[in-house]
């Protein structure tokens, strides 16, 4: 009777057991500084369903809201260490990874249309996953954020002098912005994380803004800001990268799922950025004071971006992708 027993309850936990492994689940923790109610958040959350939908709920996407994470730079370390298996990022956090080439695609004045920045970055982008691979990490998608308008609080911003004496901030890893204001000089830019860009505003410390229309509004910028010049400066990307190594480790199914749906996302919220960041620029120049630039105050910013895009080339930027990259944009910050 008790080897009966010991039988029946040893074929019992070998059915448990299987069906244990059968109903494992996978958790792959994303961060982002996104909202859950922002375009992103939204994009973020069918992004969810679609993995979980196609792997019977084996494969759990656990994205962490409102920089929870930290800020990109702290999130890319946390991908590294092992804290975070993958992020949606700006440019700034896909520098972060050590490839800071691709912020070839942020000097300003380079590319002010998206269908110039497409073909650029189409041209490019096997090379570029080929160097994120080489650190570690794999591109799951392209994305964009938006086009960079200069927002000020009480003033208008035609000139860069106009800059001096002003509360600017940069990026942590952003090497472009700081040279910019050294081009210019007579400032003092602040560093600051993006959690930290609202409270900034709302104490006066800065005044200046130089943001995508879109985020300013999703991160309450919008509500402190009173001019906005219709020039666009940049238009900044972004990525949704994963570990190459955490990938790797999944099976060959969830594997797929995820480069797949990640890939689709991307796509889509593209096209959904774009669209609303239009939009939302349409309301700022309703609701804010509007201006644009003259013919000559244009020419005078150009000779800021020609001297900056030379200070970064072989310093900040590899020669041979930094001529790439302005030839594929069609030279326009030649003299």
């Amino acid at each position: 009777m008790f080897r009966k027993f010991v039988t029946m309850f040893a074929a019992a936990a070998l059915v448990t057991g299987v069906a244990d492994v059968a109903g494992a689940t996978t958790t792959l923790k994303i961060g982002t500084i996104a909202p859950q109610d922002s375009a992103w958040g939204k994009e973020f959350k069918r992004l969810t369903k679609d993995v979980s939908d196609d792997t019977s709920g084996e494969l759990v996407l656990d994205f962490q809201w409102n920089g929870q994470a930290g800020d990109e730079n702290l999130m890319v370390q946390k991908i590294r260490s092992g804290q975070l298996d993958a992020a949606a990022v700006t440019a700034v956090g896909l520098a972060q990874t050590g490839v800071t080439d691709i912020l070839t695609f942020q000097i300003p004045g380079l590319f002010t249309t998206w269908a110039k920045l497409d073909a650029a970055r189409d041209a490019m982008k096997d090379e570029f996953a080929h160097q994120f691979e080489g650190k570690g990490f794999t591109v799951l998608g392209w994305s964009d954020v938006g086009a960079v308008k200069n927002m000020s609080v009480g003033f208008e911003i035609h000139h860069p002098s106009d800059l001096r004496g002003k509360g600017v901030f940069f990026y942590q890893g952003d090497p472009i912005t700081p040279k910019l204001y050294a081009a210019i000089g007579g400032i003092t830019p602040k560093q600051l994380s993006i959690n930290e860009v609202l409270p900034a505003l709302a104490g006066n410390a800065i005044n200046v803004l130089a943001a995508p229309s879109l985020g300013a509004e999703q991160l309450q910028w919008a509500s402190r800001i009173t001019d906005v010049n219709t020039e666009t400066l940049v238009l900044v990307i972004g990525g949704f990268i994963a570990s190459s190594a955490r990938l790797a480790s999944l099976p060959p199914k969830l594997k797929e799922v995820m480069l797949r749906r990640g890939a689709e996302s991307s796509d889509r919220l593209t096209k959904t950025i774009r669209n609303i960041d239009a939009q939302a620029f349409a309301r700022l120049k309703q609701s804010k004071h509007s201006y644009e630039l003259t013919e000559p105050e244009r020419q005078e910013w150009r000779q800021v971006f020609v001297k900056v895009a030379k200070d970064l080339r072989g310093s900040v930027f590899t020669p041979a992708i930094f001529d790439k990259v302005v030839q594929l944009a069609g030279n326009p910050l030649a003299q």
